[in-house]
């Protein structure tokens, strides 16, 4: 498949939120992302308005998107990595990994989920080390912290 990335523009954000409440379903189908989607759309508002970056990786055949990221240059925090069910191990993550490494190329921090094991072997895979652990504050989820740099 070929896959290009652009910059998130408001007319995508319906597609984000699909996107992002089926891919976290799938993970943690004991929490309602549904319910949550009013937060999340506030989240990438905040997040754009706030200097941060988001980036939409799309089909390239079908111009169909498959996953996003949220990264802030400044801080290194990659927020958000997502991708659609259908695109999982079909090198969608690794493409926006890349591009969360070119857009901080010193240096990427992120959270994952303790339990969220692809997650954390593909994190693994792709040269991040764990910093430490804590809490999710809004799910109370046990958390890995990871850092990747060059």
């Amino acid at each position: 498949m070929a896959f290009a990335i652009r910059p998130f523009i408001t007319a995508d954000l319906p597609e984000l939120l699909d996107l992002w409440v089926a891919s976290w379903s799938e993970v943690y189908a004991e929490i309602d992302f549904q319910e949550r989607r009013p937060w999340f759309a506030d989240h990438i508002a905040d997040w754009c308005n706030g200097g941060g970056a988001c980036r939409v990786l799309e089909e390239t055949s079908t111009h169909r998107i498959v996953g996003f990221i949220l990264i802030n240059t400044g801080t290194a925090l990659l927020d958000q990595i997502c991708v659609g069910t259908a695109w999982k191990g079909k090198d969608a993550a690794r493409f926006l990994l890349a591009e969360a490494k070119r857009l901080s190329p010193r240096m990427v921090r992120l959270d994952v989920n303790a339990m969220n094991h692809r997650a954390i072997a593909f994190y693994s895979r792709e040269g991040f080390e764990k910093t430490g652990e804590g809490v999710n504050p809004r799910s109370g989820l046990p958390i890995f912290h990871y850092r990747w740099q060059p």
